[in-house]
């Protein structure tokens, strides 16, 4: 087992196309679970991807090739389980739950980011273009980057282009009409979605090198409507 350091870890989780996204020192109103042996965690550090770089290592995966339904999420979890071994930490996952753990809280501890009109963190550098896979929980203090305050592009942006976008109007002030979303991308009229990926996304200007590469965004498009249709 390794000594946990920050720069460790983070060359660790780039061999497989992932970054960190910062992390704090927990505090009670964090609700960072305790370790499995009782022992409270002391920091959390975020786990995730930026842009496509994720996307080589993923789509040659077992994962990404058995057919099995959730093949990122098991990726994330098997990759993620050898490294939280490797450091003696414990991994928690966004998408293991109910109950589920507060990432958006989490990542808003650890970097400058921000909801946007559209629900999703906008980060002032990636936009809407990452994500946060897992985190990773230690019983020890982890010396940490600090974090940089930086206000979110959303404040400045006068015609938010992102609500006027979407073919259904499914994003608005109220909220995101999940049901109109998955309606219109099941149908022949939402191909452009489907196979460009998602038309508000795509109308924010912030982060647009960083955006998922086409194969990327139809995989999430299409995890999306399968989600939708077993429920």
């Amino acid at each position: 087992m390794q000594a946990a350091r920050y720069e460790d870890i983070e060359a660790e989780v780039r061999r497989v196309g992932l970054i960190l996204r910062g992390g704090f020192d927990c505090a009670a109103e964090d609700s960072v679970p305790s370790l499995p042996d009782g022992r409270p965690a002391q920091s959390l550090v975020l786990v995730g991807n930026a842009g496509s770089a994720v996307w080589p290592v993923f789509k040659e995966s077992e994962e990404a090739r058995d057919g099995m339904p959730n093949a990122l999420d098991r990726w994330t979890r098997r990759n993620l389980a050898r490294i939280a071994e490797c450091f003696g930490a414990q991994a928690f996952f966004p998408f293991d739950g109910p109950p589920y753990r507060p990432f958006q809280h989490w990542a808003q501890r650890a970097e400058p980011v921000q909801p946007s009109p559209l629900g999703i963190l906008m980060h002032p550098e990636f936009g809407l273009w990452h994500a946060y896979r897992g985190a990773l929980a230690f019983v020890h203090r982890i010396e940490m980057p600090a974090v940089q305050e930086r206000p979110s592009p959303c404040l400045t942006c006068a015609d938010k282009p992102c609500l006027s976008a979407c073919p259904v109007s499914a994003f608005s002030s109220e909220g995101y009409d999940v049901a109109s979303c998955a309606s219109h991308i099941s149908g022949d009229e939402g191909n452009a979605c489907m196979d460009g990926g998602c038309l508000a996304r795509l109308a924010c200007p912030v982060g647009a090198d960083h955006r998922y590469v086409p194969a990327h965004q139809q995989f999430h498009m299409r995890a999306f409507l399968r989600s939708r249709q077993e429920d």
